[in-house]
């Protein structure tokens, strides 16, 4: 097992955790009027402007995790072909959960989830020809 592989993890875990946690207390509490995404920029942002920067904070925790687990999975001793393919796993499962964060968060107005929708579908069917 490689150690700094894990504590490489480890930190990714813990960084996104604190990034999302803080961002949520910090920033995005004095901008949600109510629900989970906040709409209130006050007289400086629009809503969709606050929508979409709270999805983009919380899409750098998810492909945070995405690293953290794939450097998890290169820590353990595997061969090449399986470490791939949880690797491309990893990539679009984070994929689909930022594109989902961006619909949540915008109401699919931005489209930005297109594009990490795409990225998903590519990588998933890539790996059939990758093989």
């Amino acid at each position: 097992m490689n150690t700094y592989f894990v504590a490489a993890a480890g930190t990714a875990f813990v960084v996104g955790l604190v990034h999302s946690v803080l961002g949520e207390i910090l920033i995005f509490r004095r901008l949600r009027l109510r629900g989970l995404v906040p709409t209130n920029g006050g007289n400086v942002l629009d809503q969709r402007h606050v929508r979409i920067i709270w999805a983009t904070w919380h899409i750098v925790t998810v492909f945070g995790w995405c690293l953290g687990a794939m450097l998890l999975r290169l820590s353990l001793p595997a061969g090449p072909s399986g470490s791939a393919v949880f690797i491309e796993q990893a990539i679009v499962l984070a994929a689909l959960a930022a594109s989902a964060l961006v619909i949540l968060g915008t109401r699919a107005k931005h489209p930005g989830w297109i594009g990490l929708l795409v990225m998903a579908m590519c990588t998933w069917l890539g790996r059939s020809i990758a093989v």
